[in-house]
């Protein structure tokens, strides 16, 4: 597994958490989780600096592009 694949998933179950939240009528934490999701992802964007990718490729190998093959 590698650290960009990784991190996809972990957005994925971020996602899903917040929507079992909505669903047991969790609104504010749902929001605030969702909120804090939402300003990670813009600022990963908008910088390319996304510091749980830079965690998870301490631990985990980056993955290799097609490229780079």
């Amino acid at each position: 597994m590698c650290a960009e694949k990784l991190q996809r998933i972990i957005q994925a179950v971020i996602l899903g958490l917040v929507m079992g939240l909505a669903g047991i009528g969790m609104f504010k934490t749902a929001f605030l989780i969702q909120f804090g999701m939402m300003v990670m992802l813009l600022i990963a964007g908008f910088t390319g600096y996304c510091p749980g990718l830079i965690v998870l490729k301490k631990i985990f190998p980056a993955c290799k592009c097609e490229e780079d093959q």
